[in-house]
């Protein structure tokens, strides 16, 4: 073969490789999401890249065997033709080394591979991967289809090498991001100023709410407030005016013997009742773990605005309104019947909270990462810690933050102090 030729040969193999490189690139790094509203649209390139991008695995072992094949024809061709080309300009200025000009050769194929065969497609895909993976598609589809039973040798043979070390090979990337991804990716756009401080807590909310249960945000049963079957209307005006709710459970013998729920509106509707047992009505009875979106149809088909939560023995676990519900979105939803002794209340070195806080809030609102386990909440922790019933003036330490026990309310904790400054 001539020396022109093979120079021919080389440019036209560099191109090819750049179009193995451009492949590659293009189909990885494509949003399906435009892809996929332009193919609704009708465009039939689009149609086509998404095609190739349910068999993404398929196609990089074509682009690869397509790199492979065309770098090595290259180097085949670039070195002698290229030697011949530089010898006779070497010897003109008097250097009569050959290695010189095999040298020469191998670094000038080198250097138009990198630029022309490798970097140049690769920025270009990275630039405009939709357009170049529409563009491409219909070749690419060809392509799969020509080298389609050499492609499939190499890919069993990966395969069977990949099954035995134990690695399962896929078929095609995950191009969806996981819960963990968004919220990695709020947290950061609100580290960085791009997301207002209210909007990033918002969005973080949003994002971990599919995954609570009502065991989680409900009330728990030490702080619910039941009235007995047998209490009077009028006692029972004078529980809601020093409690502040508007539902409350009915029991009889005790809690768990749960008559139903009575609200104002119940009294009102029915003024000739003896007792607040007649008034009530029957109670919707979900399981702790039960999801809050589920909770929520629940709530709506049975048009009630609380439910009881039942453990795994169906005893009384809690109470959870819509409410409760809706914080977990928005926050803290104030009003003149809640209480203002369990606010957080920020000190120089730390916070005053409610020790009923559930320990991803503490991470959420505070930004401590306090470890999870058989537990839910900031009094749990300090239970667990403790090895027994906390107390006023217990400290305990985990990871570096420093909880104080403040006070306790009966059995357990009520305010704690969280002091993160021994972890920085």
């Amino acid at each position: 073969m001539s020396t022109v030729g093979a120079l021919l040969g080389v440019l036209v193999l560099t191109v090819a490789t750049g179009y193995f490189v451009a492949q590659e690139l293009a189909f990885v790094a494509a949003d399906r999401a435009l892809l996929s509203e332009a193919a609704e649209a009708g465009d039939r390139r689009a149609q086509r890249a998404l095609a190739v991008m349910g068999r993404l695995s398929f196609m990089l072992s074509g682009a690869q065997l397509g790199i492979t094949v065309t770098a090595l024809i290259v180097g085949f061709l670039a070195a002698p033709a290229s030697t011949d080309l530089l010898e006779p300009l070497l010897s003109g200025i008097g250097i009569e080394a050959p290695i010189v000009a095999l040298i020469g050769g191998f670094l000038a194929a080198t250097v138009v591979q990198m630029v022309l065969g490798e970097l140049l497609p690769k920025n270009l895909a990275l630039a405009r991967p939709e357009r170049l993976a529409r563009a491409l598609a219909p070749s690419t589809y060809v392509y799969m289809a020509v080298a389609g039973p050499v492609i499939r040798v190499f890919d069993v043979a990966a395969a069977k090498v990949l099954r035995s070390v134990g690695v399962e090979p896929v078929e095609e990337l995950e191009h969806g991001a996981t819960l963990a991804d968004l919220g990695e990716i709020i947290g950061e756009s609100g580290r960085s100023g791009d997301l207002p401080g209210d909007l990033t807590e918002l969005l973080a909310r949003a994002v971990t709410f599919g995954d609570l249960t009502v065991a989680e945000v409900m009330v728990p049963r030490t702080k619910v407030i039941g009235v007995a079957a047998d209490t009077t209307p009028e006692d029972f005006v004078e529980l809601v005016r020093r409690a502040g709710h508007t539902h409350y459970p009915v029991y009889g013998r005790g809690m768990d013997d749960l008559v139903g729920v009575v609200s104002l509106i119940d009294l009102a509707a029915e003024s000739t009742a003896k007792t607040v047992g007649a008034l009530a009505r029957p109670a919707l009875e979900v399981p702790g773990t039960l999801r809050l979106r589920a909770t929520i149809e629940q709530m709506r088909a049975a048009g009630q605005e609380i439910a009881v939560v039942l453990d795994e023995y169906s005893g009384m676990a809690g109470l959870v309104t819509f409410e409760d519900i809706a914080e977990e979105l928005v926050g803290d939803i104030d009003d003149e019947n809640d209480p203002t002794a369990g606010a957080t209340v920020a000190e120089a070195d730390g916070w005053v909270v409610d020790a009923a806080m559930r320990i991803d809030e503490v991470r959420h609102q505070l930004g401590i990462r306090l470890p999870e386990g058989g537990y839910e909440t900031v009094n749990g922790l300090v239970m667990a810690l403790l090895g027994r019933l906390p107390e006023a003036g217990d400290v305990v330490r985990t990871g570096g933050t420093r909880i104080e026990v403040l006070s306790v309310d009966g059995k357990t904790a009520d305010q704690v102090r969280i002091l993160p400054g021994e972890q920085r």
